[in-house]
C-alpha cells in the first residue's frame, strides 16, 4: 500500500498517511477539523539495486556500452570543429584573405 503525504491549506499540518489506492482522498483535517486537507504531489522513493541493465547501461564507468556510444559522438564533434578551424589557417593565405 502506498503512503500518501497530507497537508491542511487552512492550519498547515502534515501528515504521511498509509491508504490503498482505492480508498478516497481524506478531506478533513485531524487537527482543526476544517475540510482543506489536501494530499500532496511527492516523488517516488525507490532505489535500484543488483546487477541489472542500470548498471551495464546508466551508470557511468568504461564497462557500459551506453556509456561507451555516448563519448564517440562527443569526440567526433570535437574533431569536427577542430578540422573546420584548420583548413583556413593551413592554405598558406595572405593577411587579406577573406577565408577566415
Amino acid at each position: 500500500m502506498p503512503i500518501y503525504a497530507y497537508k491542511c491549506e487552512s492550519c498547515g499540518a502534515a501528515k504521511d498517511v498509509l491508504q490503498k489506492i482505492s480508498d478516497p482522498a481524506l478531506t478533513d483535517c485531524p487537527a482543526c477539523g476544517q475540510p482543506t486537507f489536501r494530499k500532496q504531489v511527492t516523488a517516488a522513493g525507490f532505489q535500484l539495486k543488483g546487477s541489472g541493465w542500470y548498471v551495464t547501461d546508466f551508470r557511468g564507468g568504461s564497462s557500459g556500452s551506453a556509456s561507451g556510444t555516448a563519448a564517440a559522438p562527443a569526440a567526433a564533434a570535437a574533431a569536427t570543429e577542430t578540422a573546420s578551424a584548420a583548413p583556413a589557417a593551413s592554405h598558406g593565405c595572405s593577411s587579406d584573405c577573406s577565408c577566415g
